[in-house]
């Protein structure tokens, strides 16, 4: 199993998560975080310092987000979606888009 970032990511992209991965997983696109699920090693360490609990182990995702394990791994092998090790400052924007679902309609490939 792995972990999907979940539509709450789109247009906040926190990026407190990628800081405490320990395998480098995060994938960054324009407007969204992405989690490789070759490279994940479930551990569940960036769970807690996601402050839009945007990430969630595969098993437990909600049923209106299941679409987003074909996505996560997707966009993980887009080869303009790089590699993220570091944390950046979130979407200018961010706190306006924390609490507004769905939102995958605004997501930037």
């Amino acid at each position: 199993m792995t972990h999907v970032v979940t539509e709450a990511c789109i247009r906040c992209k926190y990026t407190d998560c990628v800081d405490v991965c320990p395998v480098d997983c995060f994938r960054e696109g324009p407007n969204f975080l992405t989690i490789d699920p070759d490279e994940c090693i479930d551990c569940a360490v960036c769970i807690p310092e996601c402050p839009v609990s945007a990430i969630v182990a595969e098993e437990d995702l909600p049923a209106d987000q299941l679409h987003m394990i074909q996505l996560n791994a997707e966009l993980a092998r887009a080869p303009s979606w790089i590699t993220i090790t570091k944390r950046k400052e979130p979407q200018p924007d961010a706190d306006d888009w924390r609490e507004i679902q769905p939102k995958l309609h605004e997501l930037v490939r």
